[in-house]
């Protein structure tokens, strides 16, 4: 049996804090874990900047129900629902993904969640658990699943490692670069037939 493991952000939907970042036009708050790989440190910058701007979660959500799938996304993960177990592991938030979720269809969804005052304020977050992305293939093999992964983050490597096979998708030059031993590519055509490559299946396009 194989299951499919995907990255959110980057992989299927826009990244939400870029998008937050755009709309209200703070620069620092573009920072994904593209570019720092210490997901700790990012979120501790991200709330002190939420803190410092008088922004909470209700200023969030706003941006987040302007947004879509990326273009194809929902086709991608229909296919890829038809061929394979699906699961979405994330470093977003219940809190966010509600509505880009309902438009993918709701496949399973494992992330984190906030921790948010009665004012709206996001006054901190609770990981699911240390190292999450990586946790999750290694109870899904513990159960005889054969995992093929995909993502684009320095966050996702130690799931694509940890992965029977794993894959980048969309991924920036910089981590290509760190991390030769993963295919990388760059659409969903050639996302469907790389997982098609990994498998241990005849599967059709």
């Amino acid at each position: 049996m194989e299951i499919a493991c995907l990255d959110l952000e980057g992989v299927l939907i826009p990244e939400i804090w870029i998008a937050f970042a755009e709309k209200t036009g703070i620069d620092a708050l573009r920072a994904t874990t593209r570019d720092i790989p210490d997901y700790d440190v990012l979120m501790k910058q991200r709330l002190s900047i939420l803190d410092q701007h008088g922004l909470g979660l209700n200023e969030i959500q706003e941006v987040i129900a302007t947004l879509e799938p990326l273009p194809g996304a929902r086709e991608f993960t229909d296919w890829l629902r038809e061929r394979f177990q699906v699961v979405i592991l994330s470093d977003t938030f219940y809190e966010f993904s509600q509505p880009l979720m309902r438009q993918l269809g709701f496949p399973t969804l494992l992330c984190h969640k906030l921790d948010v005052d009665e004012n709206g304020k996001v006054v901190d977050y609770k990981l699911r658990q240390a190292n999450p992305k990586r946790q999750a293939v290694v109870a899904l093999k513990s159960i005889y699943y054969r995992v093929i992964a995909a993502g684009d983050s320095y966050n996702d490597t130690t799931m694509l490692a940890e992965a029977d096979a794993g894959i980048l998708f969309h991924a920036p030059d910089n981590v290509i670069r760190e991390f030769p031993q993963f295919p990388a590519v760059h659409t969903y055509e050639d996302l469907k037939k790389a997982f098609i490559d990994a498998s241990n299946r005849d599967l059709e396009l």
